[in-house]
């Protein structure tokens, strides 16, 4: 499938205090061909996370693929650090969102497999997501993306 254009991504998120879940993402052209790579070389090895690759490559399929220094300062991409609030019970954490080798739960550092990996790639601070995980449907707001490892290199 071919990715979607930046235009479709200027789709609302909230949309009369409903969240919809059409939002494309938007994604840099290296995660975009790692992840599909990923996506493809783990559906034979790991028959456990078949429905995780399942929502990444339906999260891929729509995104909104772009050169690193067109993405804004403010999108989750791979390995930035993004601060968020549970909306449904308020606590505020930090993950960093990692491919699965890297992923280290004591670290806060998210496999972008895991369910809420896959929820929060590709959106910006200030967007509210919901998404499943293991104990139910959740919402979660970006508050800010601490780090983003394309925005650390142009400031370099």
């Amino acid at each position: 499938m071919q990715p979607h254009t930046l235009q479709a991504t200027q789709q609302k998120v909230l949309q009369g205090g409903t969240i919809v879940r059409a939002k494309n993402i938007v994604i840099t052209e290296a995660d975009y061909a790692r992840l599909r790579r990923l996506v493809e070389s783990s559906r034979m090895f790991r028959q456990r996370d078949a429905k995780h690759l399942e929502d990444l490559e339906q999260e891929l399929e729509r995104a909104a693929v772009m050169k690193a220094g067109e993405v804004s300062s403010d999108v989750v991409t791979m390995n930035s650090r993004v601060r968020v609030k549970d909306l449904n019970n308020g606590r505020v954490t930090t993950y960093q969102i990692v491919f699965p080798g890297e992923a280290d739960i004591a670290k806060n550092r998210i496999s972008v497999l895991a369910p809420i990996g896959t929820g929060l790639l590709g959106y910006s601070a200030g967007t509210t997501i919901e998404w499943q995980v293991p104990s139910g449907m959740r919402r979660f707001r970006i508050l800010e993306v601490e780090y983003q490892p394309q925005a650390a290199a142009a400031a370099a």
